[in-house]
């Protein structure tokens, strides 16, 4: 009608689920709550439609249903894009990866972490011959390293996160609990003198504390970015981890604080010789 011609705004535009998600969960980064009524009518979409998505990102821990509409986690910072993840501090990765993978012995069994640092490592291990077991959460670690020579690649079940492409939940849990590995590689949010290593999703955290009980030694891979930061889900403090391998500066508080607990703190500048606190 003419009237919508000239009033846009009221055209009902039916977006897919995927972006109508990442709009809802951009809208609850500038606002505290919002509601399903007014999520519908923004969309076009009915209430039904809205619940439906609160109830997919609350699954993911990113957002929380309340009576009536959806609110952010405590103010808390969401966890970014994948993608935008692995692009963040690449080369530094790459230069992580090379390291910690210098620290494994062939034949281990090696829980791989999600995430794209770990992502990293996984790309690192191929070519090398150490002929390891790997076990993994990560999709992306397992096609990594799938037709990887003389190397076994155990998936762990559960949900799938859309995104960072991981599984979670209690059957994750559980079947990295029928497993005795020598090494757990994981990737964290946040690492702090305090609250120890954090990660953004309660999800994730679950099954890194899982993967940490079925270990020997859990080493910790995170780039500088990461230190003397805390995020929502607790993982473990400080002391529950054998190493920490960085390119920050040992001097750096979080990482004095590591060393003092006993962790073997191993630094890697980007361009130059690794060595330890």
């Amino acid at each position: 009608s003419p009237d919508s011609v000239n009033n846009p705004s009221r055209f009902e535009i039916v977006i897919s689920g995927q972006k109508r998600r990442q709009a809802i969960i951009e809208k609850l980064q500038s606002t505290s709550d919002v509601a399903f009524a007014d999520l519908a009518e923004e969309f076009g979409v009915s209430v039904m439609t809205v619940r439906r998505d609160v109830d997919y990102l609350e699954r993911d821990g990113l957002v929380r249903k309340v009576l009536g509409g959806a609110m952010n986690l405590a103010t808390r910072e969401f966890e970014p894009a994948f993608a935008t993840r692995v692009a963040v501090a690449a080369a530094e990765k790459v230069f992580l990866a090379d390291a910690l993978v210098n620290m494994l012995l062939p034949s281990q069994t090696v829980i791989l972490d999600c995430g794209s640092t770990v992502l990293a490592v996984a790309k690192s291990i191929r070519g090398r011959n150490l002929g390891l077991t790997i076990i993994t959460s990560s999709l992306l670690a397992a096609l990594e390293l799938v037709d990887e020579p003389d190397t076994d690649v155990i998936l762990a079940g559960g949900h799938l996160r859309a995104g960072e492409v991981s599984l979670v939940g209690p059957e994750a849990e559980l079947i990295l609990s029928w497993y005795k590995a020598d090494v757990f590689i994981m990737g964290v949010a946040g690492v702090d003198a305090l609250r120890g290593v954090t990660d953004y999703h309660p999800g994730e955290a679950a099954v890194k504390r899982a993967a940490m009980a079925a270990a020997h030694r859990t080493i910790v891979v995170a780039d500088h970015s990461k230190l003397s930061t805390t995020h929502l889900a607790s993982i473990a403090p400080l002391n529950k981890i054998s190493a920490i391998v960085t390119d920050g500066d040992p001097a750096e508080p979080t990482m004095v604080a590591a060393a003092a607990a006993g962790v073997d703190v191993v630094c890697v500048p980007m361009y130059g010789t690794q060595y330890s606190a």
